[in-house]
């Protein structure tokens, strides 16, 4: 749990003032990641922590390359020493893959940061995912939907979600089932 508490700590810090949305999001996100304790046993806190973090490359002082997942695994790790399973679900998280592929920068991904477990990457998927730009709760159809709407369709996170629309349908669904057979 105490890592929980550094992450929402740095999470804030970074994000609340900069970005009040951002933090919204991630709050929801967050609390997303504490409904799914149930499924992830020791693991929940790796995933909340992830949570609460996996936005924290927009912040204005760690934006460098405009690809936010690589920018907050990047100053998780260099300048917060964090965990490295935590660093790769931010740098990992939401099929950033695809839009790091589209931005040309999947081999620096993939050069600089392991693939998390497929398990932890799902649950944090499947919280950022049914997580609106706000914090409310939505289903992951709507969510998809949601950022489709804020981009043009030629724009690369368009396309991005686009492609990526069926892995992220399925993370979700896999962690939907995963919490019905343990209710």
């Amino acid at each position: 749990m105490r890592h929980v508490h550094w992450a929402r700590d740095l999470a804030r810090e970074l994000l609340e003032g900069p970005l009040p949305r951002r933090w919204a999001h991630s709050q929801g996100v967050a609390e997303q990641a504490r409904s799914l304790r149930a499924v992830l046993g020791e693991q929940a806190d790796l995933v909340e922590s992830s949570a609460w973090l996996h936005d924290i490359g927009y912040a204005p002082d760690l934006a460098t390359t405009g690809f936010h997942p690589l920018d907050g695994a990047r100053y998780l790790r260099h300048v917060q020493e964090a965990d490295e399973t935590l660093v790769s679900l931010v740098a990992y998280h939401s099929c950033a893959v695809v839009e790091a592929e589209e931005r040309g920068l999947l081999d620096v991904l993939k050069g600089e940061f392991a693939p998390p477990p497929d398990d932890l990457l799902d649950a944090l998927t499947y919280a950022d995912m049914t997580t609106g730009p706000d914090g409310t709760h939505l289903t992951v159809e709507r969510r998809l939907s949601e950022i489709l709407d804020r981009y043009a369709p030629q724009h690369l996170v368009h396309r991005s979600i686009s492609r990526s629309s069926p892995l992220l349908t399925a993370s979700v669904r896999s962690v939907q089932q995963r919490l019905a057979e343990v209710n």
